[in-house]
């Protein structure tokens, strides 16, 4: 990023987001800089847009939390004028606002997971393109290491439990390795019975 875009405040980061035999797990690290400095290291960058819709940001985080902000009103409002919002819907709302600003793009990465009305994951760019997966992705400084972890250990149908302790693995594994991304993590989960947060407790003991 060049100029004042510099001056922003970066997740750098490592999200991801995989698909298990009960429901969707999103996870990220919690570090935010600022050019070499580290400016937070309890950054969220996993947000709860509905009960069964959650959401990962990469990139500039007052962009990010505009878009968080934006999403929310508009699947509420969805909600109340029609049924519930699909994780697509969702993810094809935030497609074509990202588009509408391509010429001044939001300097993001975004990953949408839940289960409404199957479990999927999107991930989108800066200007819009929308991509779906039927097993895992990554997003962010940090995910070629998670990657590596993914595609490593990801099995199809991977019990649920296991599904989290691989994503823990993976976001640990990135922030040995990416100087952005690190100080503990965030883990989310959608199941049938509902969003859920890990607390560090949880963490903690699935990486013991």
């Amino acid at each position: 990023m060049q100029g004042k875009d510099m001056k922003k405040m970066q997740t750098g980061t490592t999200t991801l987001g995989l698909i298990t035999d009960k429901g969707v797990v999103l996870a990220a690290d919690n570090r935010a800089t600022i050019g070499h400095l580290k400016a937070s290291k309890k950054a969220k960058k996993v947000f709860k847009l509905h009960d069964d819709i959650a959401m990962t940001i990469a990139g500039s985080v007052g962009d990010a939390q505009k878009i968080v902000r934006l999403m929310r009103a508009q699947i509420n409002l969805y909600n109340i004028e029609n049924r519930d919002l699909s994780v697509k819907g969702a993810s094809t709302l935030l497609s074509n606002v990202l588009n509408a600003n391509k010429m001044l793009p939001f300097m993001n990465q975004f990953i949408i997971g839940g289960t409404n009305p199957q479990d999927v994951l999107y991930d989108l760019d800066p200007v819009g393109g929308l991509m779906d997966h039927k097993e895992f992705t990554a997003t962010g400084s940090g995910s070629p290491t998670a990657y590596g972890v993914l595609e490593d250990r990801y099995e199809e149908d991977i019990p649920h439990e296991e599904g989290i302790k691989l994503a823990i693995r993976a976001i640990k594994a990135a922030s040995e390795r990416d100087t952005a991304s690190g100080d503990g993590m965030d883990v989310v989960t959608i199941t049938e019975e509902g969003y859920q947060e890990l607390d560090e407790s949880d963490i903690e003991e699935y990486l013991g």
